[in-house]
């Protein structure tokens, strides 16, 4: 969509990333994990006894499949918040966990809610 929009085709031979870079979007895994650590820090500032706070932390029983094991949403939430280098702790100011989440789309002004 962004290579039809900027009116290049794969025949001028300009790499994804240049064509990302010119326009100035956001690869599509910063905004994942931007979207991802937003609803990260709605779920931690949960009140205990609501079902999504219940189910962060839930265990399920059992055994896992052979094989390598699957991968999972907190394990995926601590290498995001590794790469931002955020703590969980500071989900709950909410103005400074923006300020570390949102680096993905310099858009965010504008887009001000």
């Amino acid at each position: 969509m962004l290579r039809w929009t900027a009116g290049v085709t794969r025949l001028d031979r300009i790499s994804n990333d240049a064509i990302r870079e010119r326009s100035g979007v956001a690869p599509i895994v910063n905004k994942m994990r931007e979207t991802r650590l937003r609803w990260y820090g709605h779920t931690l500032r949960a009140k205990n006894d609501s079902v999504r706070k219940i189910c962060l932390n839930l265990d399920v029983p059992g055994k896992r499949a052979r094989g390598r094991p699957m991968q999972r949403w907190l394990d995926t939430m601590h290498e995001d918040l590794k790469v931002v280098n955020i703590h969980p702790d500071q989900a709950f100011n909410r103005e400074k966990w923006r300020q570390h989440i949102r680096k993905a789309d310099p858009a965010y002004k504008r887009d001000k809610r």
